[in-house]
Parts: C-alpha cells; sequence; structure tokens
C-alpha cells in the first residue's frame, strides 16, 4: 500500500511539473515590439480598447463589416496592431482576442463570443496567422453560414477542416522563405481550400514579418523589409474585406 502511494504522489508531481512548463512555455514566446505597442493608442480616427481582445473601431464611420483575427501560436496577441489598426482605419471593426496561454487552439471559439458581443455588424471575416489561422479555419468549419470571409496568413486548415465547399471569399498570403509554413505546406493545403480561393505569394517574405515580434526560431532570412511586407499583406487584406463588404 506504501509503494502504492508513493507511485501515486511520483506521478502526481510529474504531473504538475509538465503543467507547469507547459504553462511557462505557452506563456514566454515572442513579445510585441515597440511598433506594435505604439498602434494600441486611440485618437480621432481610432478607438482601440485594450482586454480580453484588442478592438480597433474607426470613428465616425458606419460599419457593417468585422474582421476577427487568431493571432500565431505563443505570440503576444499585441504583435498584430499595425495590421488591425490599418484595416480599421478603412473602416472595418477589428478584433484580435487574447488566447489562453497565447494558443489558439485551446480558444478555437472565441470568435462565437465576438460575434454576440457585436450584433451591429453585419458580415464577419475570421483570419489569422500561422497556428490562428488554422484555428479560424476551425471555426469556419462548423460555423459556415456565420462567417463570409476567411484570412489566412502563413497557414491552412487541418485536414480534417476540409474548406473546399465553402462558398465565401478566401485568401490564402503566404511568403516565398518562410521556414514555418514552408512553401510546400501551402501548396499542399490547396485541395482543403474553395477554387474561389485567392493565392498570394509574399516573394522575400518570412514567417515572423506577418507580425510585429521579432524574429522566429525555425524561420529564414527575409529579403524584403518588415514594412513592405506588412504593406503587402495589408492591401491583399483589404481587398478581401471590401469584396465582402460589398455582397
Amino acid at each position: 500500500m506504501k509503494k502504492s502511494i508513493k507511485i501515486l504522489i511520483g506521478v502526481t508531481v510529474i504531473f504538475v511539473l509538465f503543467i507547469l512548463a507547459f504553462v511557462v512555455w505557452g506563456s514566454t514566446g515572442p513579445k510585441a515590439m515597440d511598433e506594435a505597442v505604439n498602434a494600441l493608442t486611440s485618437d480621432k480616427t481610432i478607438t482601440v480598447d485594450i482586454g480580453r481582445w484588442l478592438v480597433f473601431r474607426p470613428e465616425d464611420q458606419a460599419v457593417t463589416t468585422g474582421y476577427i483575427f487568431y493571432p500565431g501560436g505563443r505570440v503576444d496577441y499585441r504583435a498584430y496592431a499595425p495590421y488591425a489598426r490599418s484595416l480599421a482605419l478603412e473602416g472595418n471593426l477589428v478584433i484580435i482576442p487574447k488566447m489562453p496561454l497565447n494558443l489558439a487552439v485551446f480558444g478555437v471559439n472565441t470568435a462565437e463570443k465576438i460575434i454576440q458581443a457585436h450584433p451591429e455588424i453585419e458580415n464577419w471575416v475570421i483570419g489569422g496567422h500561422s497556428l490562428g489561422g488554422s484555428m479560424a479555419a476551425s471555426y469556419l468549419y462548423t460555423h459556415p453560414a456565420e462567417i463570409d470571409g476567411l484570412i489566412l496568413l502563413a497557414s491552412y486548415p487541418a485536414e480534417s477542416n476540409n474548406l473546399s465547399n465553402y462558398s465565401g471569399d478566401v485568401l490564402s498570403i503566404s511568403a516565398s522563405l518562410d521556414g514555418l509554413a514552408t512553401p510546400d505546406k501551402i501548396a499542399a493545403s490547396e485541395p482543403l481550400l474553395p477554387p474561389q480561393t485567392e493565392w498570394v505569394v509574399i516573394e522575400g517574405g518570412n514567417h515572423a514579418y506577418f507580425g510585429w515580434y521579432g524574429d522566429q526560431k525555425g524561420d529564414n532570412q527575409a529579403l524584403i523589409s518588415r514594412e513592405e511586407q506588412q504593406n503587402l499583406v495589408f492591401q491583399s487584406s483589404l481587398m478581401l474585406l471590401e469584396a465582402v463588404n460589398m455582397e
């Protein structure tokens, strides 16, 4: 009996240590750069609410389209603030939720709460970077009637979330030098997305330049600036949001 108790205690201690290590790992990912933090300030054109969600709302504009953006795995959700702010300036409500342990896999259905909190929005687009994009695709897979468009940044759906029959607008933006969501992985995802998908490849771009959080392990060195890649991502994303707004 005493031996069994010792074994049980030992297993429990190992389990607790594993959980603690996982929590630390998820909470100590790449941090937002100064450029991202500076984009969180409200002014006469944009109101930024900071809390469990980052909400970017344009001032003095009638907003009918909302964009829910899931951050990349372990990345500070503030790292995508410049991207969100730019799209909000064009008349869109943009919301970035803070995910549990900075992992969207633990907050797949966060979009449901966001949609319920904003009944004034007529059209919804969901998207995300890397793991965040995959989880956004997962939410779309189970709620296709709620979502009018999908934007994937260096991301693709899981094989279990086949979206080839989805009728909404879809945009896949990838980078030629991405060391994580590699060109081969992006190409392999084509059968999982519908035929109307727009495919954009940023030549010379990499994985980390989809946000403002510094370099990332396993990634390649970009041949273009972060600003240039961000502008290309913004322009392509805006085209989809405008298309959804006109439908």
